[in-house]
């Protein structure tokens, strides 16, 4: 399990990663792009992927990662279960989403 004071760290401990927000999330951002987002009224949290990615951890971590629902979600937009997610898969997909922006 990984909670949201944790995730809100691991998200800005990657170079560049600055937060901020919208309505009522919280974001992550690198480069003024949103890699993650946390919304802490029903932890819910999400990583913006390349869809290619977000494909690659629903196959080995189905219960972890699935796409937001509707047209964000096929442009990799992917939910993460912080109930069941360990730190070191979360890291590793975060870091994916924060390398496509920050390049």
């Amino acid at each position: 399990m990984v909670t949201g004071s944790r995730f809100r760290d691991m998200a800005l401990s990657f170079a560049g990663a600055v937060e901020g927000g919208h309505f009522d999330v919280t974001d992550f951002r690198v480069k003024g792009r949103i890699f993650a987002t946390w919304r802490d009224k029903d932890s819910r949290a999400v990583l913006k992927l390349a869809p290619d990615q977000q494909k690659l951890l629903m196959e080995t971590s189905r219960t972890v990662f699935s796409p937001v629902d509707g047209s964000w979600g096929q442009k990799g937009w992917t939910k993460v279960a912080l109930d069941i997610a360990d730190e070191a898969t979360l890291h590793h997909a975060m870091k994916m989403a924060w390398s496509t922006l920050a390049r």
